[in-house]
């Protein structure tokens, strides 16, 4: 009998049970979206050029913990104050508490159990689809990356069932020891705000001291190494929670002695914020902290899809290498239209490769340093083939040369000496384009075609622009994939934490809206009201985000070739239009569940 009326009870909140259960299904799939990258030691040490990629996902394992301990304790708690009033009917019906108990630790049990193998199984389908669209989209190479990771299952099963066993333990003892007539009328007492000056100013300054410690821990990252994530994430994560806390609270009282409070349905709009304003703030934090991750994580990775070509042209003035190039090659080389190209003889002897030096005097070789272009024309201008020698960067030369060349030193000699060089003469036509990233596929084909020639030659060994981009990709790849992959996976987790906050109370709000309704208030001003608040509610943990992305990036000037603001424009925008989207979709279910 007891059964069936909890049965009949969900029947009737099928919605809210919905919103609860695609809640803890995201959450689940985060979870083991990011722990299918954290757990997984070949794949980390395998595509990171960071050694301590490993420990850093580890600190990161740590936060989204606490984050998902908070979300499935304010889960929990909704999923209590959905069942406190039929408990509560029960008692009075004469069920006994041991029965009610049970009822209440399988239904917890359930609930969670079910979602998060769901949740799991989402996690692999997600993780599948978003890795196969960045490795065909950015061109990405992968080395021991699995979808499905048997110790990150087995890490976020045990994780979510440890975790909903101690929820269902804790519903049970609030439940079983609260008075029935006190559950019936639960859900009608609001915890409403009072200020407390003198205690919100400590949690303020706090506050600030803590995030300020963060920010400093990550701009010395260079020096701090680990120490420094781990203090960074323990003060900031504890100072966005004291300045939610303490600073939003005061902001909605405050704005309430304000004209404008007063005009039209902005007062309810403020109340709506202040009716249950604690648990707010231990949401907006979470989201806050989720939407610097996020957005850290796309900028980051985008930043080291930038420092391919960077590195790439910072190591040969040249994009290739050929020799002694076919017609088809020379016009494949055509078509790319080279902004700079030259053909130089050479000898092989035992081991040296002699150049006629009039040739470079004619057309001088442009070598790399770190830093800036260097042409040598001073020295070719003076035909002195020694000191041509000495200023030439060799190593660049030589890697454009042919596999059984790369390794013989440089000689270069007057025409009346090379001409008595014996040896076949073959010629070596090097050339540069605008983009090494923009002509790839037609390097590639000309790449083929000179590895068809020359059997010891592999892509690594061709040198040039080419053949380092190849080299570069292979070692950023993996860290471009972490980057955007956990970047869509905390922006999945942001948006499931709000909107299930959001949704979660649209219930209790609908019977709010309907009194509005009743007295004549029109349906624009309604749905202007619902705009607002949601806005609100999205704008403030997205300003702290973004401060603490532009603090954090500073972690990464010491591994980045220059500055990892650079294009930060871009991340910004495409996250910005990404979170508004979910906002629209926030404001469009919400506004279906409490208007008629």
């Amino acid at each position: 009998m007891l059964t069936k009326l909890a049965m009949t009870g969900f029947k009737n909140r099928w919605r809210d049970y919905l919103v609860l259960f695609s809640g803890l299904i995201m959450s689940s799939a985060i979870f083991y979206m990011f722990e299918a990258l954290a757990t997984n030691k070949q794949f980390l040490s395998s595509n990171s050029g960071i050694s301590l990629a490993g420990q850093i996902f580890q600190f990161g394992s740590v936060l989204l913990t606490i984050i998902t301990l908070v979300y499935i304790s304010y889960a929990n708690s909704f999923l209590l104050s959905m069942r406190k009033r039929d408990y509560g009917l029960f008692m009075l019906v004469g069920a006994r508490k041991s029965k009610i108990g049970q009822l209440i630790w399988l239904e917890t049990l359930l609930v969670g159990i079910t979602a998060t193998i769901v949740g799991i199984a989402l996690g692999t389908i997600l993780t599948v689809g978003v890795s196969k669209l960045l490795v065909s989209s950015l061109g990405l190479t992968l080395h021991h990356f699995a979808a499905w990771y048997t110790p990150a299952a087995s890490t976020t099963l045990l994780l979510y069932v440890g975790l909903f066993l101690l929820a269902g333990f804790f519903n049970l003892i609030a439940l079983t020891k609260t008075p029935a007539l006190k559950l019936l009328h639960s859900n009608d007492q609001p915890n409403r705000p009072r200020l407390k000056p003198f205690r919100q100013l400590v949690e303020v300054i706090i506050g600030l001291i803590s995030i300020a410690i963060g920010y400093w821990a990550m701009s010395d990252l260079k020096n701090l190494q680990m120490a420094g994530i781990g203090i960074a994430l323990v003060t900031i994560v504890i100072g966005t929670y004291l300045l939610f806390n303490a600073i939003f609270v005061w902001l909605v009282v405050l704005l309430k002695q304000f004209n404008f409070a007063h005009r039209g349905l902005n007062g309810f709009t403020l109340s709506q914020l202040s009716f249950r304003i604690r648990n707010y703030t231990k949401i907006l934090s979470i989201v806050a902290m989720l939407f610097a991750l996020a957005l850290g994580a796309i900028t980051v990775g985008m930043g080291f899809h930038r420092q391919v070509p960077l590195m790439a042209n910072s190591s040969n003035a040249y994009d290739m290498g050929i020799v002694n190039a076919t017609t088809a090659q020379k016009k494949q080389i055509a078509k790319l239209n080279p902004t700079n190209q030259a053909n130089y003889h050479f000898k092989v002897g035992k081991k040296v490769v002699y150049y006629r030096a009039s040739e470079f005097n004619q057309h001088p070789f442009t070598t790399m340093d770190q830093k800036s272009k260097n042409q040598i024309d001073s020295v070719a201008k003076q035909n002195n083939a020694k000191q041509l020698a000495k200023s030439m960067t060799s190593y660049q030369l030589s890697q454009l040369q042919a596999s059984a060349n790369q390794n013989m030193s440089q000689v270069f000699l007057s025409d009346a000496a090379y001409a008595k060089i014996t040896s076949k003469q073959s010629t070596l036509t090097i050339f540069a384009t605008k983009d090494v990233a923009k002509h790839m596929n037609a390097l590639k084909h000309l790449a083929a075609s000179q590895q068809r020639r020359d059997k010891g030659l592999t892509e690594s060994m061709l040198g040039g622009r080419y053949g380092n981009y190849i080299i570069v990709n292979g070692m950023y790849s993996g860290l471009e994939f972490m980057g955007f992959f956990l970047g869509v996976a905390f922006l999945a987790m942001l948006a499931s934490c709000l909107m299930f906050k959001i949704l979660s109370g649209a219930a209790a709000d609908r019977n709010r809206y309907k009194m509005l309704n009743k007295i004549g208030t029109r349906q624009s001003q309604l749905r202007a009201a619902i705009r607002k608040e949601i806005a609100v509610l999205f704008i403030l943990p997205g300003i702290v985000g973004v401060i603490h992305v532009l603090f954090g990036l500073k972690m990464f000037t010491f591994i980045m070739v220059g500055s990892p603001y650079t294009g930060i424009w871009l991340p910004f925008l495409i996250f910005a239009a990404l979170y508004v989207i979910y906002y629209l979709i926030t404001v469009s279910i919400y506004r279906r569940i409490v208007l008629e």
